[in-house]
């Protein structure tokens, strides 16, 4: 046997933890236990293990820090990675009703289109698309689709609950199963969204907020002297009060750090049945060049003391990979342009593809460019971190050829935090 590669130790209070990053797991070791396997790594020989300590032998081959010597475990980790980006049984569809908002937020990346909206011809040919996908792909299991933009509630009506609809029905028909979620700022929510949203199978909603009250009103509001803190998180409160999936994402900085346990004191009075389907989301904004990971640590871990379920904020890129590197997977902008990655500008030049008249995408060199982009990133290969990294998505892997780069800097101590925090996560949850 011989050592993973994916394996990394550091002290936490007396003992010392292992952590693999292929599988996951955390092991507490005593101290007087890590020097028997440290010393059997540095002589590269852990037959010795097996006889002086049976047990721990054994646990460590369980847990999978001690791997079969001729297993090559960078080739299990690319074939874990393509099982999960061309899973057949799923398909994830975007679709952009409008690149228009009625914010203008300061951090966003988005150009804003004015009076943009998807038409009832694209529409048609959105709707085309999924029964063709429906006919074609014999095993499906799950279709679901996701509303991004721009913000979608602007046309919910016009564009986003006649999708819906058409979608839902045809997924019941063929015994397919169908979910939907929304990124959107919340604010248009009403009775009327609630109740249709319920019926067509819309049940999952991502609304975020910008800091605390003071904060977030200084960036999103409707007016001079009228902010949307208020209205925005009565709106969240309803979702989860009807039994909506709500993840309440917190866009963090230096500044909106200052203040953000507050929000926890605003959602105080939401009953326990309500609180099961809230989740607060810590991110820091893409700007921000501060290190904030000890004090995102220290928020999470008051708002789950207040009650709150809180996202880990932990990475793994392999398993939960983004859905812009999956083949079962496209984003239709309102104007039938096509689309893998959600995090870049919408224009003509970033686009993929294009939605044809007949409810078919012609799809252009950069797909299969960019499916193909993985695991070809030489420090990625010899990172201890690979499987829960995997260099990050593709549009990092297709926006880096031929270049070596680290989503993490190069930096080891900011891998070892990655590591550590999930570690410390993990038992603040319990």
């Amino acid at each position: 046997m011989k050592a993973s590669k994916f394996n990394i130790f550091f002290p936490h209070e007396d003992k010392i933890v292992g952590f693999n990053s292929y599988t996951s797991e955390y092991i507490v070791l005593e101290p007087m236990l890590y020097e028997m396997y440290d010393a059997c790594f540095k002589q590269n020989s852990f037959d010795d293990l097996g006889e002086v300590h049976p047990a721990f032998y054994s646990f460590l081959c369980e847990k999978e820090f001690l791997v079969d010597e001729t297993l090559d475990e960078i080739q299990r980790v690319k074939e874990y990675s393509y099982k999960i980006d061309n899973d057949e049984t799923r398909y994830e569809l975007h679709i952009n009703p409008t690149m228009n908002c009625n914010f203008k937020c300061w951090y966003c990346y988005e150009t804003h289109i004015k009076d943009s909206k998807m038409d009832q011809q694209t529409i048609d040919h959105t709707l085309k698309y999924v029964n063709n996908v429906f006919e074609q792909k014999k095993q499906l299991q799950q279709f679901s689709i996701g509303w991004f933009g721009g913000e979608p509630l602007l046309y919910y009506k016009k564009v986003v609950l006649p999708i819906l609809e058409a979608v839902s029905a045809l997924a019941s028909e063929r015994g397919i199963t169908f979910f939907s979620s929304m990124t959107t700022n919340g604010l248009l929510i009403n009775d009327e969204t609630i109740e249709t949203a319920k019926k067509y199978g819309l049940n999952f909603f991502q609304i975020t907020l910008d800091g605390n009250r003071e904060k977030h009103n200084k960036v999103r509001f409707i007016s001079e002297g009228r902010g949307s803190y208020d209205q925005i998180t009565a709106n969240i409160v309803s979702l989860a009060r009807a039994g909506l999936t709500v993840v309440v994402r917190i866009n963090c900085s230096a500044d909106t750090l200052n203040g953000i346990n507050d929000i926890a004191a605003d959602f105080s009075h939401v009953e326990e049945e309500a609180r099961r389907f809230m989740t607060f989301d810590f991110h820091a904004v893409w700007q921000e060049n501060e290190d904030l990971f000890d004090q995102l640590y220290e928020t999470r871990v008051y708002f789950r003391q207040q009650g709150f379920a809180v996202e880990s904020g932990s990475l793994n890129s392999v398993l939960n990979s983004c859905y812009g590197d999956h083949r079962n997977h496209a984003t239709i902008n309102y104007n039938g342009e096509v689309f893998k990655c959600t995090a870049r500008d919408f224009t003509t030049q970033n686009s993929e593809g294009l939605l044809a008249d007949n409810g078919t995408i012609n799809w252009n060199e950069k797909l299969e460019k960019r499916l193909n982009s993985k695991f070809k990133n030489k420090p990625c290969l010899e990172c201890a971190i690979l499987p829960i990294c995997g260099g990050g998505c593709t549009q990092q892997a297709v926006e880096h050829e031929g270049v070596d780069y680290c989503v993490n800097d190069f930096d080891e101590t900011k891998k070892r935090k990655i590591v550590i925090n999930k570690f410390l996560e993990t038992l603040a949850a319990y």
